[in-house]
């Protein structure tokens, strides 16, 4: 008996199907934007948001809570969406995240506010592994590339206009708008789901694996509260770090022990022997470990350092968007006829020396130049972002695109959470130095306190700011703009690092549309040989099945 077939249901007639596929696709990018759009549209609509309600000590939870809730839903989403379709689960999280988006408006306290900012990242991790999995689904490997390209363009869009956005709305409206803005277009992608998308069929008689999903939660959960608290709420050392580090291994060794146990696991552990998976996750995680550590602190730097508004600051990360754009859409064009593996090598160093340059900048750098070095950056995070998951999308089975894309996805969000923690960590004990150096020890002393972003936000507050004198003031801006330039240096090195991982991965053809739309081979399981066949034909084992894949 047939048990699972993959391949989506569209209308017949080619025209028909490019037509549905652009159509389907318009829902996707919406769907994406959304959901990677609410990981910065916060940041420059703090000020006002703590001003309104408070609750300076908990704002770090409003992206901590959405990250965390993210990070837990998309290994999870990606795996539903192989057993039960792209469809529902698509229309679950966009459910999810637009009520969180409605009640996070109502909020009249900041940990009311929080909790919403959870509700929206368990939906909104579910919308970014569907995505990118119903293209593997739409697409063969050899045409794939165009629109992989097209919706990393679209993620690195929504993670830099968020910024301006969110400072746009600030100066405008009300900060409520930032949270309602994403209703309108969560409603059209919503229509275009419900209406056009494909019938993904799969029939499953094993048991959802429930013990997975716990003990990933156990071990990622207090994994991620590590890295937001690590050397800043606790120290390192502090029972409550060490006791949740112990709790994270101790579940992530339970989790993997379920997961050999499992007749149909969350996160199938073979697909890790496959280097090419291996490494694109790896380079994943590298890359958005640099990418969101230089996106965290630009802002703060664009505004406290060299004086620009809200705004304004957002208007300038335009350009890091723009080259993203450029090299994403041209690689996935030209992927068919270069492959990726030119893509993989050009990327992080290109990445690597617009971060260098961005380091450089001082208070009376020009918003040229920031431009000019945010404009390659960008273009080397395009060349690589979508390209790692082409390139291992490209060798495993098709019935398991939704755990690869969401297995891979989680990897890059980890790196995000671990760059913004590490990379904060980093800034904070480089602004102890500097403060020691440039501010004198009597007006070191008086300061509410040494942290890198309330330092900046001082900076901002005209109110606070105007009982201390402008020499001090300096002093401060000073340490803060040293503190984050060097973040920007020591992130050009983690990207960097990351061609190391691009060399390592082996360049593999591109599959055709007959070749990726053949049936499924077995499961990558060990069978024992039969002892007997039909004459003609021969025996081979599930895993050597699944390693011609």
């Amino acid at each position: 008996m047939k048990k699972q077939s993959s391949k989506p249901t569209l209308d017949n007639g080619p025209n028909e199907k490019d037509r549905s596929r652009t159509f389907i696709m318009l829902g996707l990018a919406l769907g994406m934007l959304l959901s990677s759009l609410d990981q910065t549209v916060v940041g420059t609509s703090l000020p006002r948001i703590v001003a309104v309600l408070g609750g300076m000590d908990l704002f770090s939870w409003l992206f901590t809570a959405y990250m965390l809730a993210q990070t837990i839903t998309i290994p999870i989403a990606g795996k539903m969406s192989d057993r039960f379709g792209r469809r529902p689960i698509f229309l679950i999280g966009m459910g999810v995240f637009m009520t969180g988006s409605l009640v996070a408006g109502f909020s009249t306290s900041m940990e009311m506010l929080i909790a919403c900012r959870f509700i929206q990242g368990l939906g909104g991790g579910a919308l970014i592994p569907v995505a990118m999995a119903t293209v593997a689904d739409l697409y063969a490997p050899q045409d794939r590339g165009r629109i992989q390209g097209i919706l990393g363009a679209v993620f690195a869009l929504s993670t830099v206009i968020g910024p301006f956005i969110g400072g746009f709305i600030v100066d405008n409206w009300d900060w409520d708008w930032v949270f309602w803005v994403n209703l309108p277009v969560g409603i059209l992608a919503v229509l275009v789901a419900s209406f056009k998308f494909p019938q993904h069929k799969s029939v499953q008689n094993t048991p959802i694996d429930y013990p997975g999903m716990l003990t990933l939660v156990g071990a990622l959960a207090p994994a991620l509260l590590v890295m937001t608290w690590g050397g800043d709420t606790y120290a390192w050392n502090s029972p409550e770090i060490m006791g949740m580090s112990a709790l994270s291994v101790v579940m992530l060794v339970a989790f993997v022990i379920v997961e050999r146990r499992a007749a149909d696991p969350l996160l199938p552990l073979y697909l890790f022997r496959e280097p090419i998976f291996t490494l694109g996750s790896a380079g994943l995680l590298i890359m958005s470990l640099g990418m969101f550590g230089v996106m965290a602190f630009l802002p703060l730097f664009l505004q406290a350092v060299m004086g620009f508004s809200a705004t304004n600051s957002g208007v300038l990360t335009i350009p890091l968007m723009i080259g993203t754009m450029i090299t994403s859409i041209t690689s996935g064009f030209a992927l068919r006829y270069t492959g990726y593996k030119i893509w993989l090598l050009i990327g992080p160093p290109m990445a690597a020396f617009g971060m260098y340059m961005i380091s450089t900048l001082h208070a009376a750098s020009s918003a040229t130049d920031a431009i000019i070095y945010m404009i390659i950056i960008g273009a080397g995070l395009g060349a690589v972002m979508s390209n790692y998951i082409v390139a291992a999308q490209n060798v495993m089975p098709k019935k398991d695109m939704g755990v690869v894309t969401s297995s891979m996805s989680l990897f890059r969000s980890i790196g995000g959470t671990m760059g913004i923690a590490i990379l904060g960590a980093i800034m904070n004990s480089r602004m102890i130095r500097e403060i020691a150096t440039n501010v004198p020890p009597s007006a070191a002393a008086l300061l509410p306190t040494t942290d890198a972003n309330s330092l900046g936000n001082l900076l901002l507050n005209a109110e606070a700011s105007a009982a201390i004198p402008q020499a001090i003031l300096d002093s401060i801006q000073l340490s803060l703009s040293n503190s984050i330039t060097y973040v920007f240096f020591i992130g050009s090195l983690i990207v960097l690092s990351a061609l190391v991982i691009s060399a390592l991965i082996r360049s593999v053809p591109l599959k055709s549309a007959q070749e990726y739309h053949r049936p499924d081979e077995p499961p990558m399981r060990p069978t024992k040989p039969k002892t007997e066949s039909a004459p003609g034909t021969t025996t081979a084992t599930a895993a050597t099945e699944r390693s011609r894949e």
